[in-house]
């Protein structure tokens, strides 16, 4: 039985052996019939920084792309998801900047990711990696997304130097030193390599144009070396073609790229991290500002100046206060939700409230600090009315282990 099986792998390695020598014959005599070159452009991306990099702000990407003139864009999301309408959480830049940069100019979107099945996820990893726990944790997975400062100095072309990814290149050439943890670099090297291969896909569907990816800065030089040796394919990098300039970055601004930045830093988590580019949120807020004060324009503003010392805490409940009994139904331009049954976001324990709500609620939070728990109570109270049973008891889980517990570390005005 021994000899059979061994015959058998035997002869299974012949056969790869052999599809892979058609393949690459086949792609070799495709090429030499049709000698156009399809250029692929790698964007390197950490998820969601535009929203602190200034250097790396959603409009830079979006000027990007114009300036590289793609005739398709590959984006990190796996086919059968994007078929959906459905994308990861966190990656902003693919389903609130490129996607959307796409539709408006008629440019086809390629999705190239691949992920294993939800039941091999839960036989590797004991969970689905797609779905959050009722109550997020702060840190780690599952956890609300918040950046160092060092992202802050963050640039659009950042993955372009190697040496920026070189942890990432040891990671995935060295497997664990107990195999049975090795799992999560198999699958990455599983998973940039048919990444690669959608994306020569995508290119000798458009010979002798140009595809740009963005992708995860993680997948970036794998890809790019899996994709070095395919016939008629040119990759370039990014800042071959310069960076946008500050007044193509200006014409290519957008309420909903401003709206983001200002949520993620002033309402999401990373308001307390102190890792926080005042001058480049207050500049995106006052963009907002410039077409006339809304409640959500009110709100931000009256956190801005919280968070800088503006104002004192006296004053922004009675700020929040008077928001919170004209603000109506107003919303926000943009939120981050991908589950509106839930009351959090990716980046936010209470990102899914609306302006009224979300004032109440920040109003509670400094009521609370200023040492009057019961005005905060009732504060609080008012700003859950209307919520559903799931939304309830996630506003108060995170209200009593995010705000109220006395280990809590709350924003505080810096």
């Amino acid at each position: 039985m021994k000899n059979w099986w061994r015959g058998a792998l035997l002869a299974l390695q012949a056969f790869a052996a052999s599809v892979a020598d058609a393949q690459q014959t086949a792609r070799s005599g495709a090429a030499a019939a049709a000698p156009a070159t399809t250029t692929v452009i790698v964007l390197g991306v950490d998820h969601a920084a535009q929203l602190v990099a200034e250097r790396d702000q959603p409009a830079a990407l979006d000027a990007f792309l114009d300036r590289a003139k793609p005739d398709a864009i590959c984006i990190e999301r796996t086919p059968e998801a994007f078929a959906r309408g459905d994308f990861y959480e966190f990656t902003y830049e693919a389903q609130d900047v490129a996607v959307p940069f796409a539709r408006r100019r008629g440019i086809a979107l390629c999705p190239i990711d691949w992920e294993p099945p939800v039941e091999d996820q839960r036989l590797g990893f004991g969970l689905a990696l797609d779905t959050p726990p009722e109550l997020r944790p702060l840190k780690g997975m599952f956890g609300f997304l918040a950046f160092a400062p060092q992202t802050l100095q963050r640039d659009l072309f950042h993955a372009d130097d190697p040496a920026h990814l070189c942890k990432v290149a040891d990671w995935a050439a060295t497997p664990a030193a107990k195999a049975r943890n090795d799992l999560p670099r198999r699958l990455y090297l599983y998973r940039t390599y048919l990444q690669a291969q959608r994306i020569a896909a995508a290119a000798r569907a458009h010979p002798g144009g140009r595809v740009v990816v963005v992708v995860g800065e993680f997948h970036k030089r794998d890809i790019e070396a899996i994709l070095a040796d395919e016939p008629g394919v040119r990759v370039v990098q990014p800042s071959s073609l310069g960076r946008p300039d500050a007044h193509e970055i200006a014409a290519h601004d957008r309420p909903e790229y401003r709206t983001a930045i200002a949520r993620f830093n002033l309402l999401g988590v990373q308001s307390a991290s102190g890792a926080v580019d005042y001058a480049f949120v207050g500049r995106a807020l006052a963009g907002l500002e410039a077409g006339g004060a809304t409640p959500q324009t009110r709100l931000l503003r009256t956190r801005l100046e919280l968070l800088q010392g503006r104002i004192s805490r006296a004053e922004a409940i009675a700020r929040y206060r008077a928001l919170a009994a004209d603000a109506g139904t107003a919303g926000f331009a943009w939120s981050g939700v991908k589950d509106a049954a839930r009351v959090d976001s990716w980046f936010d324990p209470f990102g899914n409230l609306d302006v009224r709500r979300r004032a109440l609620l920040e109003a509670a939070r400094e009521t609370l600090a200023a040492g009057d728990a019961t005005a905060a109570t009732a504060l609080l109270d008012e700003s859950a009315q209307g919520l559903s049973p799931r939304q309830l008891g996630q506003l108060r889980g995170y209200w009593q282990r995010d705000i109220a517990t006395p280990n809590a570390d709350p924003p505080k005005p810096l």
